[in-house]
């Protein structure tokens, strides 16, 4: 079953409060910590490795394992940039006069 997406909110719409403060806070931390860098250009085990202390204090504070914690994180970021691509999608649907993909999308 698909998930209701909220376009205000640029997420699922069944996404917990909780899963949702579990993201903002380890995005928050990642834009403070990883500032500006190319991630086409930075190893994603370097970010990961950058995002390890937010991880860690996360898994002290809910009793998980790091494992987790970072299963969790990936889950919900892909799903969220799943829904932040559909919305994008939605609204440049506009922008095609024949309702087809749009002219970014093809």
């Amino acid at each position: 079953m698909a998930a209701p997406f909220d376009f205000k909110k640029g997420w699922c719409a069944y996404m917990t409060d909780e899963q949702r403060a579990f993201l903002n806070r380890i995005n928050q931390y990642a834009e403070n910590v990883l500032g500006e860098i190319d991630p086409q250009k930075v190893q994603v085990s370097v970010q990961l490795e950058k995002l390890k202390p937010v991880m860690e204090e996360i898994a002290r504070e809910k009793n998980l394992s790091l494992t987790d914690v970072f299963i969790q994180y990936m889950d919900l970021q892909s799903e969220a940039s799943c829904k932040s691509q559909a919305k994008l999608v939605e609204e440049l649907k506009d922008l095609n006069m024949d309702g087809s993909s749009p002219m970014l999308f093809r």
